[in-house]
């Protein structure tokens, strides 16, 4: 099974930092958070068996490769709604809490709430995309009607033994804390 490590090899940090203006080290810092705080997210959306089906719904829509190595090719604006349904509401408390994540996490002060939000879109759609190859093995049909249980448990699980493996790059410790921090205070189940 692949790891969050896996899915951080496949964001283009360079590029996004050259496009946001920022130094490489503040765009990786944001990254290493945003990747499991938007995967915590999804997570707390499926453990509402609606939440699950939603996310299985929206895992069988084509947004294209996996391995885009720039930002003009990921479809931001896709990423925009994809980042409005995980986190409802609550998207400029969440950004605060990665921002800070990051800053704890690296010592990369330059984190900014700002520098997430413009990040998240970005990361979102990609995310997505590496989240359907492993749920539906490449296949890009909506998976088959299952029953309501089903549904959560297999995404959930695929969601749940992401954020249990933690990450290669030394921050599964923060992955915990981004579940509890921001799950358990801001996101309390998601947004269905």
């Amino acid at each position: 099974m692949a790891d969050l490590s896996s899915l951080l090899k496949q964001i283009p940090v360079d590029d996004i930092a050259e496009q946001l203006g920022i130094d490489e080290s503040v765009a990786e810092a944001a990254v290493q958070q945003i990747v499991p705080g938007l995967v915590a997210g999804l997570a707390a959306n499926a453990e509402d068996p609606k939440g699950a089906a939603s996310l299985e719904k929206a895992l069988s829509h084509d947004r294209g490769a996996v391995h885009k190595k720039r930002v003009a090719d990921i479809d931001t604006e896709d990423g925009k709604k994809i980042v409005k349904n995980v986190y409802g509401d609550k998207q400029d408390a969440v950004a605060t809490k990665l921002a800070a994540s990051a800053t704890k996490a690296s010592g990369a002060s330059d984190v900014t709430g700002d520098i997430i939000k413009q990040i998240l879109p970005i990361v979102a759609p990609i995310v997505l995309a590496w989240l359907a190859e492993q749920f539906l093995g490449g296949k890009k049909e909506e998976p088959a009607a299952k029953e309501e249980e089903s549904t959560s448990g297999g995404i959930g699980d695929l969601l749940g033994g992401l954020l249990g493996g933690g990450s290669s790059s030394g921050s599964s410790n923060s992955t915990g804390d981004l579940l509890g921090g921001i799950l358990g205070g801001l996101l309390g189940g998601g947004k269905k």
